[in-house]
């Protein structure tokens, strides 16, 4: 039998305590390089709605606190990293033994897992000190030896070059059909009853995750630096595979007749997503259907796509610095 996992109260690690109850609209906005973190309750963005001026006579929180949503997003916890104030039900934990920062990262996830227990009806105003969290010394040693920096300059574009305008008097489009660019291939049914365990993604027709909605012991089917488009379940939805991998008879599969890179093919997912309003679940994006439909791409002057303009745009933005080589 194995040891049942030690589990904790909220308050035998934390010091919670509500946070100021200020309301943004009485308070100056600023930059975020000279302002206050304004913390809301809501989910993402580290819980920032905000960057504000110093209040006169009320001090910020002090760093390396967590904050919790009490109600809103309920439950959405996070570190700040500076000195903060906060919004109305947000509640600020304290750690009471010194916690490194994957520490304090993993708490915050277990927390907001407790999420599922709350809604608009059931704030988590009282119960958040008695929620029940893994005691410190339950802590896995991966979460010890992760490697937080990963991430660290991820908001850094791949060239650090101006970015190009996407229209403008120099910048013409052109329809070309998408059989032109691409050899067109359609998956293939995998029920799960004949499901083995595996490495090989299982790509299905769904909107996240990349389109992988398990891994399967089956060999791939298809080609990696391809794309994937959802024609059933959620149609239109893209993704760019870099692996080989096994999709589900809901996805065409997208061959490109031309040198495929991560940033050309972030750039035509997103004009293929663009794409989602003209079919719905009695109209689908099937193969024969899709190897008559075009897509708009920027042009050279010979009237041909120009993928140099493509990869050097997407390449310019935030975040390009994390596609994948």
């Amino acid at each position: 039998m194995t040891n049942m996992l030690q589990m904790i109260k909220v308050s035998e690690l934390f010091d919670v305590r509500y946070g100021h109850s200020l309301e943004l609209n009485r308070l100056t906005i600023t930059s975020k390089a000279k302002g206050i973190p304004f913390i809301s309750r809501k989910m993402g963005d580290n819980g920032v709605a905000a960057y504000v001026e110093r209040i006169p006579n009320l001090d910020p929180n002090p760093a390396g606190e967590l904050t919790c949503a009490l109600s809103g997003g309920v439950l959405s916890t996070f570190i700040q990293e500076r000195p903060y104030y906060t919004a109305f039900h947000v509640a600020c934990l304290r750690p009471l033994r010194n916690l490194t920062k994957p520490q304090l990262l993993y708490y915050c996830l277990c927390i907001t897992e407790n999420r599922y227990k709350y809604n608009y009806g059931r704030q988590a105003n009282r119960t958040l000190p008695y929620i029940l969290i893994p005691a410190f010394e339950e802590i896995p040693k991966w979460v010890n030896s992760a490697n937080i920096d990963y991430f660290e300059d991820a908001e850094k574009p791949q060239e650090n070059n101006f970015i190009p305008k996407l229209f403008d008097s120099q910048r013409k489009w052109h329809y070309f059909a998408f059989s032109s660019i691409f050899e067109l291939k359609k998956g293939k049914r995998l029920t799960k009853s004949n499901m083995t365990e595996g490495e090989t993604p299982f790509i299905g027709a769904i909107d996240k995750n990349n389109g992988i909605s398990g891994y399967v012991g089956q060999s791939p089917i298809h080609e990696g630096n391809t794309i994937s488009v959802n024609y059933n379940g959620s149609v239109a939805e893209a993704f760019y595979q870099p692996k080989p991998f096994w999709a589900s008879d809901d996805v065409n599969v997208l061959y490109p007749k031309f040198n495929l890179t991560p940033a050309i093919a972030m750039f035509l997912i997103t004009i293929i997503k663009n794409e989602k309003y003209r079919y719905n679940y009695g109209r689908k994006w099937h193969l024969e259907r899709m190897k008559q439909s075009q897509i708009l791409l920027p042009i050279t002057l010979n009237s041909e796509p120009d993928w140099d303009f493509m990869e050097e745009y997407i390449n310019s933005l935030p975040f390009s610095s994390q596609l994948c080589a």
